[in-house]
């Protein structure tokens, strides 16, 4: 099982054949530098290549109403204004000259129809002298919108089949024109056909689907689809989208964080309209955290749809935001835990072409199962993006357990907004502004790291554990680096026995191999007494490798060595006892919660926020004695630390609980999906109550846990 990429070529032939500059940023360029930056750096060879193939009017007729496929073409006004037969409408466009396109286009919001193969005359070419054209240029269909809108939803369709019949694990279609904005009988916003809603109705009715998720982070509001599934309960659709309150495209009161679906659908319709531009990294995930991955896990999804806009990405002309290429492979990853991993990613907006072909990379790159890169810059999100976030959890909170419980402090005076900034972000000008002269260097610092030889290894003497891995973890064998390992055991040595040392030297290689870049994680066991010795060897280990800063989050009977020094290159959780407590901006503790919610929230609204905001170059993650997780809990664990740190994880579980969980967490940090924590279930007010505590009193320090509950 791999990562699909579904393209056709025939894709990049409609262009605009008029002037109007509205839709001429939607061009074949788009499609070409998106595959040429994949083919550039070795990612559409790992891909699992399918050719499109155009969807039938059967298939397109899930969303589209086409109750008759042969329509005079003097019918075509008429069809205009009181008719639904849309399918057929766009299917007479083959049959149109240019100018009576034109005007057929300008019957839409933001539309072209192209022709097929015209002559000089401008007057459409026969059948013989189309497929001549197309022999001279090496297209394999017609040149027209029909067929190229039909391989777009054709592709969307076939990259769920793969996935869904286990050919793949995950994919990206490559497409245009884009789909969201697409009604049921309309053309709007370059789409033509609504690809992502044909493909979950697809999903639903092939394979009996009953929970599909779609992820919209197109800059614009993917309106076609809400309409669609306004009161679908079995689809949860969430979009986040540049609404200025209103004033920007496609200027919709239904926009708005209060639009949350009808009837039965009522809950199942998520929008997070930003109000202004400038949204960046921090932001987007701030969304992700705090309002999308909740509801995602209480709605437990069958498949995740992607709605892959890429106008939300930095220097694009449409969106005006912030967020770098990176982001999108943090994102990616995060929802790689939800739904299996099975993921279809389809592509919608993207106008850069430079910005858009750097974030197609770093998303297939992220669904090949490479390390995420490091997310550079402040993670502060902004009071705009707060605001927003707060009010779709006001509208949602009465149909979302998960939001319920979602409590923060309130916003403090100095939260950072993008006309308080002291200092311009990277590639910005003063006024806030992309500049365009340093966007190109922005986009060039980024680097694909290759893949670590060795994704997995686990160091244990315990006999058995090998026997208990999944294929492609690598048991690790021998011992080295006696002499240092000897000199840390004599700095413990009261605390290591004679038969501690073997394991340890295997621990401190596991660890240098994953700084030296040549192992991605590990696993590695010890015995009960000498669990909290070795986690103190290990980070004194990475300080001395030069480590800027280490994440430790020990679980169970662990304590903060005495000795380490309070100087913000340690950030110690600890999770473990009855009660939540402070000892410093670095050094706090917390309860294991009992409930699916509390532990969903625990990593939501707590670790993962402090992951991102200490920015880690490793997590030390230990499982000492009484740490109480369930097998799906540490699995679940791992997993999300895996992101805000490109994966460099290191767990240290003691001995007696390795044969129970060697497994479930080689799994997770080797990339696949942990398993399920089971019925969602509320967190309990003690849960709620200690999360409250450390999110008031480390919210100054920690800008990610600023997103306030609404009110009880």
């Amino acid at each position: 099982m791999g990562t699909a990429l579904v393209y056709h070529e025939d894709m990049t032939a409609t262009r605009l054949l008029w002037d109007d500059p509205e839709c001429e940023i939607e061009c074949p360029e788009r499609l070409t530098a998106a595959l040429d930056g994949l083919r550039q750096r070795g990612l559409e060879e790992r891909c699992l290549c399918l050719s499109a193939c155009e969807a039938s009017e059967e298939e397109l007729g899930l969303v589209h109403r086409n109750l008759c496929s042969f329509l005079p073409v003097l019918l075509v006004a008429c069809l205009l204004i009181c008719s639904p037969e849309y399918i057929a409408l766009v299917q007479k466009t083959q049959t149109l000259d240019k100018e009576e396109l034109h005007a057929l286009s300008k019957q839409y919001d933001a539309v072209y129809f192209h022709p097929p193969f015209l002559l000089s005359s401008g007057k459409p070419a026969t059948w013989d002298k189309q497929v001549r054209t197309q022999a001279q240029l090496g297209h394999s269909g017609t040149q027209d919108t029909f067929h190229c809108a039909r391989l777009a939803a054709g592709a969307a369709l076939q990259l769920v089949d793969a996935v869904l019949t286990g050919a793949v694990h995950n994919g990206l279609a490559l497409v245009r024109p884009p789909g969201h904005h697409s009604q049921r009988a309309a053309a709007n916003g370059f789409c033509v056909f609504n690809n992502v809603a044909i493909a979950a109705k697809h999903a639903k009715q092939k394979y009996g689907l009953q929970r599909i998720l779609i992820v919209d982070w197109d800059v614009h509001h993917g309106q076609g689809i809400q309409y669609i599934f306004n009161d679908d309960p079995s689809v949860l659709y969430f979009s986040w989208h540049r609404y200025e309150h209103g004033s920007f495209w496609p200027f919709l009161p239904e926009s708005d964080a209060d639009a949350v679906g009808q009837g039965r659908g009522q809950g199942f319709t998520v929008n997070l309209p930003w109000n202004q531009v400038g949204m960046g990294n921090a932001d987007y995930l701030a969304a992700f955290l705090h309002v999308l991955l909740p509801l995602a896990f209480e709605f437990d999804p069958e498949l995740v749809l992607v709605s892959a806009g890429f106008d939300s990405a930095i220097g694009d002309p449409e969106g005006q935001m912030q967020a770098t290429p990176e982001c999108f492979a943090h994102l990616t990853q995060l929802l790689q835990v939800l739904a299996g991993g099975r993921i279809c990613a389809v592509l919608e907006g993207g106008y850069h072409l430079e910005s858009l072909a750097q974030s197609v990379c770093m998303m297939v790159q992220t669904l090949l199962g490479d390390p995420t890169p490091p997310l550079l810059g402040l993670m502060v999100p902004c009071q705009s993006a707060l605001e927003s976030i707060q009010s779709v959890q006001t509208a949602q909170a009465p149909h979302w357990t998960s939001l319920q419980q979602n409590v923060a402090p309130v916003l403090s005076s100095n939260t950072h907004s993008p006309e308080e900034r002291s200092l311009p972000l990277l590639g910005e000008s003063p006024t806030g502004t992309v500049a365009e002269d340093s966007l190109s260097p922005l986009l060039d610092r980024l680097c694909l790291h290759p893949a670590p030889p060795i994704c997995t290894a686990v160091a244990s003497t315990v006999p058995g554990a090998a026997l208990c891995l999944p294929p492609g973890v690598l048991h690790q064998e021998g011992s080295v680096l006696r002499e240092e390992t000897e000199a840390w055991a004599r700095l413990h040595k009261s605390r290591f026995q004679d038969e501690d040392l073997a394991t340890l030297g295997k621990i401190l290689c596991l660890l240098d191999g994953i700084m030296d870049g040549q192992i991605r994680n590990g696993i590695a066991t010890t015995t009960a007494l000498a669990t909290a010795a070795t986690l103190d060897v290990l980070i004194q280990r990475c300080l001395a490798r030069r480590a800027q800063r280490v994440l430790c989050v020990a679980l169970g009977q662990l304590d903060r060595p005495l000795d380490l020094a309070d100087d913000g290159r340690i950030l110690w959780l600890n999770i473990q006892g009855k009660e939540a407590a402070i000892r410093s901006m670095f050094h706090f503790s917390t309860p294991l919660p009992q409930t699916s919610g509390g532990f969903l929230s625990l990593i939501l609204g707590l670790v993962l926020p402090l992951a991102y905001g200490f920015q880690p170059d490793m997590v030390l993650m230990a499982l000492g004695p009484a740490h109480g997780l369930q097998n799906a809990q540490a699995a679940l664990l791992a997993a999300m630390l895996r992101s805000p740190v490109g994966g460099r994880i290191l767990a240290v579980v003691e001995e007696e609980s390795i044969l129970l969980l060697a497994r479930s967490l080689a799994q997770a940090l080797h990339g696949e999906t942990p398993p399920s924590l089971g019925p969602f279930s509320k967190a309990s007010p003690e849960e709620i109550q200690a999360l409250m505590f450390l999110k008031a009193r480390l919210e100054a320090r920690w800008k990610l846990l600023q997103v306030a509950a609404p009110p009880p």
